[in-house]
Order: C-alpha cells, then sequence, then structure tokens
C-alpha cells in the first residue's frame, strides 16, 4: 500500500482523522472504493464504521469478475484488489447502482451493513458537484473550452455555465441525475443509457467528456 490520502473527519475534531489508503497500479474497483469511502470521511459520514476495529470485507461485482478486500483497522482503511483472505464479511453488489447488494451479505451482517454505510456517502448539490467535475475536467486533453449544465428545479430552467470560449457541450438532468454524474457517483455511460440524461456536442466530445468522468468517479 503506498498511495495514502488522510482525509480529516469534519464532524468529530477530537478523533483522529481517516487514513484511507489504496495500492500502487489500483485497479477501477479499489479506485472507487477509495474515492467512495475519503467522500464519506469528508462528509463526516459512517464515521464509526470507517474507524471499525481489525475486520475485512469483500467486495464483489455481481456481474464482472471484479472484486476488492477493503479491511479496517480504527481509522485506517486500506483497500486492495481481489479477495486474497478470508473476509469477516462479503459483499456482491451493483457498480452501476451505487454499491447496491445484489444479493444478501455473507459473514457478519452488522459488519456488511456498516461497510455498505461508508460506501454510501451523501451526494453533493449539483451545483457544487458540477464546479468540481469542472476544476479536475480542464486538465483532460481535448475538453471543450465551456460546460453547460441544465436542470429544471421549482422555479423554472437552472443552469451553470462552467469555463468560457467558443466550445461548448451541454448535459441536462434532474438535479439528483446531474449531481450523480459530476460527482462521481455515478458511471456517466451507465446513465446515458439509461436515457435519464440529456447532452448536446459531437461524439468525439461525448468520448472526451467520459474520459473526464471516470477522472472524477476513480480518482486518478
Amino acid at each position: 500500500m503506498t498511495e495514502t490520502t488522510t482525509v480529516p473527519a469534519v464532524s468529530d475534531a477530537a478523533a483522529l482523522p481517516i487514513d484511507v489508503r489504496i495500492e500502487d497500479d489500483a485497479t477501477p474497483l479499489v479506485r472507487l472504493i477509495g474515492r467512495t469511502l475519503r467522500d464519506s470521511a469528508r462528509a463526516g459520514h459512517a464515521l464509526a464504521a470507517l474507524r471499525k476495529p481489525a475486520a475485512t470485507v469483500a467486495i464483489r461485482s455481481h456481474d464482472t469478475p471484479q472484486a476488492a478486500t477493503i479491511t479496517f483497522g480504527g481509522g485506517v482503511v486500506e483497500v486492495s484488489s481481489g479477495v486474497t483472505t478470508e473476509a469477516d464479511a462479503t459483499i456482491t453488489v451493483d457498480l452501476n447502482a451505487r454499491f447496491a447488494p445484489a444479493e444478501a451479505p455473507s459473514g457478519d451482517a452488522e459488519l456488511a451493513a456498516d461497510a455498505l454505510s461508508a460506501l454510501s456517502p451523501p451526494v453533493p448539490d449539483w451545483q457544487a458537484a458540477a464546479e468540481h467535475f469542472w476544476t479536475a475536467a480542464r486538465s483532460v486533453p481535448g475538453i471543450p473550452d465551456v460546460l453547460v449544465a441544465v436542470t429544471e428545479g421549482p422555479d423554472g430552467l437552472e443552469q451553470v455555465v462552467l469555463g468560457e470560449g467558443t466550445t461548448h457541450y451541454l448535459i441536462a438532468g434532474a438535479p439528483e441525475t446531474l449531481a450523480g454524474v459530476f460527482s462521481g457517483t455515478d458511471d456517466l455511460l451507465a446513465v446515458l443509457s439509461t436515457g435519464a440524461l440529456g447532452v448536446q456536442g459531437t461524439l468525439s466530445q461525448l468520448s472526451v467528456m467520459v474520459g473526464a468522468s471516470w477522472k472524477v468517479r476513480y480518482d486518478v
């Protein structure tokens, strides 16, 4: 384990911060889990679960061979690829449904519930998520000059325009849908396939935007 992110827990200043660690050359699943746990720590969410004493939880994808192990250790949380030891709990999840269990967890039921809680951080406001997304996306080669996010709120259409220049890309959807995509909680392509998002731009721009969404989702 060599990549470490220490996240101060905002709601418990007296306690030690949560230290989330992932391995070098981490797989997408390991990165996804690591980013999600860091989001929980930053939000002060499920801190008791993140500070659990020694325990291991295996996470398996319900439709791919992907698997990872979360090792809790009193505030130090390590995420590694594969399942190499006998885990205290095993959870099979849908990675495109915010780690929703695809079947009943096995092993320690309380530990499984705590792990699922830690993997369910609150999703930020869509406007804040859009700004975070844009900050990360600006370094992606070929990214359009301007991102326009549009939704329909209680007072009618609302939009956020980020960047400036001649090339534009528009993404429209419900506030919760935009928040999920821009925060990395939801996969852009998976959401697009459901018809919950509308986009306006070229195919090459879409390819770049998908790359930007993966950068945010997998924290790379």
